[in-house]
């Protein structure tokens, strides 16, 4: 499998939350897939520990009652993520009416990457 870009994604979901979190994120993978996104990873954090400079419980101000999640799309292209992109966000099985976030994403980080090691 080819990958020219990924999407990753930081979050804090309340740790009562996981189940609801894992349909949300369930429902949202076959979203992306129907959009051309080559594979949808969503991990429960484990052993994510605090740090003294930076961290994952920091870059997402976890509270105690939380739990760091770590996720990654990966796309064939840019291009396809970029034109999926616009066609996820708009999906009306996506939105908040229908399946409201069960976390805070105004405390979620993400971006966009190039791979440039694949082994």
């Amino acid at each position: 499998m080819t990958i020219g870009y990924v999407d990753g994604f930081v979050a804090a979901v309340p740790t009562t939350a996981r189940e609801a979190f894992r349909a949300h994120a369930e429902a949202a993978a076959v979203v992306f897939r129907e959009n051309g996104a080559l594979g949808v990873t969503e991990c429960w954090g484990d052993d994510v520990p605090e740090g003294e400079v930076t961290s994952f419980p920091m870059a997402v101000q976890r509270r105690p009652d939380e739990t760091v999640v770590f996720s990654w799309i990966l796309w064939p292209s840019k291009e396809v993520r970029d034109a999926a992109m616009a066609k996820v966000m708009a999906d009306p099985r996506l939105q908040p009416d229908v399946m409201p976030m069960p976390f805070d994403g105004k405390r979620m980080i993400f971006g966009g990457f190039v791979p440039i090691v694949q082994a």
